[in-house]
């Protein structure tokens, strides 16, 4: 039995051959077995590439349907994807490209001439250029439809063996690539469908990038596994969503998107009534958010958690409470527990590290052995999230273990504080980090968006109320944003060095 993820999506696209699978946003819709039929002809271009099992494509393109046309094509050779965020750097991908090694590039033309000249450095790379409907491997693609030139039946693919290289985003050190097994991929989708009740009666507003786990193997899979029709938009705009909505059941996004929804007085319960799942992820979902969504929908978004590493891991219920400001309990076949610092169990309610296992946790890390094995305990991943665990099962996430302040030899929990502020009239966000303190060892920070410019004396008198003295900001600033990722995440390490040097004369 083969368990390449391929085959099972293809086993899906052949159960109603005849339904629109993606539907664009031009009007255009492609069948499934026409799906399926285009991924062979790409997967023949790869294998006249010289693209064997186990070796890696890497991809730097924007979204499209042939994006979605190649990764279902490197899968189905038993190649190794490596998607790629289009807003990489040349350094960073003459890094990526490095030290992956790909066989396979697929970039922009814009990105050619460099990816090219890497060529001396990665032995046998060759590079093609993708873009909307152009380029060398679009033309190559093209020459094997119009000549019927088709790869063979899917590769056999065992299900330790991998389908997939991620990156981290390396905000500490260089990046390291996750590597993702077709294993992994399959259980988390499994586990997925269970969760939420997913099916081919399901249609998916897909506005995530297909670079990120979460547009790529949460919310691509899931529906193509369950042979479940995707309305692909190129990103998150609220026009094209609003137009999308009416011909949906499932909308996966980060919290981003659902605020920009929220601030559009078109929004409301006429145009989200038929829905059956709005879900949030990859970044907290603030419980301002959660609530102002339910107020104006009367459904209350599904907010799940997961990493690079695992894939999803919990998630609040389909059926049963959703809990604002927790990802919820365990996905059915995965197991979780916090620990304190002697790797004790802890109890409900107190925080300590997350660790995870089960059928969907990574295989490791591409060449770093002694890392791979200083991130396990056994059979547990530790996530490197702070997190509590409530009685009935629910998991809250606090924070990254990075992000924890640690000020007069007191640990302080940034999520808490910000909390507080985000509780208060007039703040639509903040973000806390710690910074060197000459005395304390760290101090605390405060960075906040406001509606309007923001009374911090009143804001710090409202914490010192209802914070114990040293979590108490020592230092407070207002932006217009704060400074996010693709995906949505604050960045914290950029506020950091912002601010190092705030108490370097303290």
């Amino acid at each position: 039995m083969s368990h390449n993820l391929y085959q099972r999506i293809q086993d899906a696209l052949f159960a109603a051959p005849e339904r629109e699978i993606l539907t664009l946003l031009d009007g255009r819709a492609i069948q499934a077995a026409e799906l399926d039929q285009r991924v062979a002809h790409a997967a023949f271009v790869l294998q006249a590439a010289g693209v064997k099992p186990g070796d890696r494509v890497s991809v730097q393109i924007e979204k499209s349907w042939m994006n979605v046309v190649l990764y279902l094509a490197v899968l189905r050779v038993g190649g190794v994807y490596l998607p790629l965020n289009t807003a990489y750097t040349d350094a960073e991908i003459e890094y990526f490209l490095t030290d992956a090694e790909p066989k396979v590039h697929v970039c922009a033309e814009s990105r050619r001439l460099h990816a090219e000249s890497l060529q001396s450095e990665v032995d046998g790379l060759q590079v093609f250029v993708l873009g909307d409907e152009t380029g060398s491997f679009y033309q190559a693609f093209l020459d094997a439809q119009q000549t019927h030139q088709s790869a063979d039946a899917v590769v056999a693919r065992d299900a330790d063996d991998l389908a997939s290289i991620l990156y981290t985003s390396g905000t500490t050190g260089k990046p390291k690539g996750a590597m993702i097994t077709h294993g992994n991929l399959s259980s988390n989708a499994s586990m997925l469908t269970e969760a939420w009740g997913y099916s081919a009666s399901d249609t998916l507003l897909h506005a995530l990038p297909l670079f990120h786990v979460h547009g790529l193997f949460v919310a691509l899979n899931l529906a193509l596994v369950n042979g479940g029709a995707v309305s692909l938009l190129p990103k998150f705009d609220p026009d094209l969503v609003l137009d999308a909505l009416p011909h949906a059941t499932v909308m996966m996004g980060v919290p981003t998107y659902y605020t920009r929804l929220l601030q559009d007085p078109r929004f409301d319960r006429s145009v989200s009534g038929h829905m059956r799942l709005f879900i949030s992820g990859s970044a907290p979902l603030l419980v301002e958010t959660s609530d102002a969504f339910f107020e104006r929908t009367g459904q209350r978004i599904l907010e799940r958690y997961g990493m690079t590493e695992t894939g999803m891991s919990c998630s609040n219920p389909l059926d049963g409470e959703r809990r604002a400001g927790a990802v919820g309990p365990p996905l059915p076949g995965v197991s979780v527990r916090v620990v304190g610092e002697n790797d004790d169990v802890l109890p409900a309610g107190e925080i300590g590290s997350l660790e995870v296992k089960g059928a969907h946790v990574f295989k490791g890390y591409w060449k770093l052995p002694e890392k791979t094995a200083a991130e396990f305990k056994g059979d547990w991943f530790i996530t490197g999230d702070m997190a509590t665990l409530s009685k009935d099962g629910y998991v809250s996430i606090v924070g990254r273990g990075k992000d924890l302040i640690i000020s007069g030899g007191l640990n302080i929990y940034p999520k808490e504080i910000e909390d507080v502020l985000n509780d208060q009239p007039g703040v639509i966000e903040s973000a806390v980090v710690g910074v060197p303190h000459p005395d304390f060892g760290e101090g605390i920070v405060a960075i906040l968006v406001g509606e309007t410019a923001l009374d911090m004396a009143a804001l710090e008198a409202v914490c010192r109320e209802k914070l114990a003295g040293f979590k108490v900001p020592r230092r407070w600033e207002q932006l217009d944003v704060l400074p996010r990722n693709t995906m949505g995440k604050v960045q914290k390490n950029l506020l950091r060095l912002e601010y190092e040097d705030t108490f370097a004369t303290a």
